[in-house]
């Protein structure tokens, strides 16, 4: 079965909860914003899946299931089970490894190029995936690479774009599972509307998102099935 943690309702796993769907996969959703609880066991989990919200790792007065999310995320890399943390949830991974989460150098907002590390090039994730990669942001925040850990992308104006703990958890600080709908959604919930220039930001994105994506699909896809493998072949961290 795989573990989909959503931190926000209208941040779900999208494209990568369709493709495990297909494969035949199980699944469980818990959206701790909605105060559903978190698994006990980890039993019958296969993957952990963190997926991203508006709320910092550090907000834990503010948002309490924080606390609980990352003693999960430390039992979940104790025992080894494969996980995948997108933006927030891989600032969740970086915090649960030991490493800071600052504001980022620069807010990202919109779609834009991440360049792969000569570690990135070389890991299960992007496997076959070619550099520069065409990829979705909205961000504020940026995670400090752990001490066990390995920077595996980068950008200009973020230089902390993926890492990866041990042999089976990553994190991205980017979405690729993202489809038109939530551009729209995510829009309408986290800008003002009342601000032309922000309209004008949505059309763009939505634009951007129109011209290429068929390459961020098949981008997605091919994480995806990477991500398959890992889970298939259960590499002990």
């Amino acid at each position: 079965m795989i573990l989909f943690i959503k931190n926000i309702s209208i941040e779900g796993p999208e494209t990568l909860g369709d493709f495990f769907a297909e494969k035949g996969f199980l699944s469980q959703t818990v959206d701790l914003s909605l105060g559903e609880k978190l698994p006990s066991s980890l039993n019958e989990i296969e993957a952990v899946v963190c997926l991203g919200g508006p709320m910092n790792v550090y907000e834990e007065d503010k948002y309490p299931f924080l606390k609980e999310e990352d003693l999960f995320i430390k039992k979940a890399l104790k025992e080894k089970i494969p996980f995948l943390g997108i933006c927030l949830g891989s600032q969740l991974l970086a915090k649960a490894s030991g490493a800071k989460v600052t504001r980022a150098p620069v807010e990202e907002i919109g779609f834009s190029y991440v360049t792969l590390t000569e570690e990135g090039k070389e890991d299960p994730l992007f496997d076959g995936i070619k550099s520069p990669l065409w990829v979705y942001q909205w961000h504020g925040d940026t995670f400090g690479v752990p001490k066990k850990g390995s920077l595996l992308a980068s950008s200009a104006g973020c230089p902390h774009q993926a890492i990866k703990i041990g042999e089976n958890a990553h994190g991205l600080q980017f979405h690729v599972e993202i489809t038109d709908k939530n551009i729209q959604e995510w829009a309408q919930n986290y800008f003002d509307q009342n601000e032309l220039a922000l309209k004008d930001k949505t059309q763009e994105i939505r634009e951007d998102y129109a011209r290429k994506k068929e390459i961020f699909n098949e981008n997605a896809q091919s994480m995806y099935n990477n991500f398959l493998k890992i889970i298939q072949r259960k590499v002990p961290c």
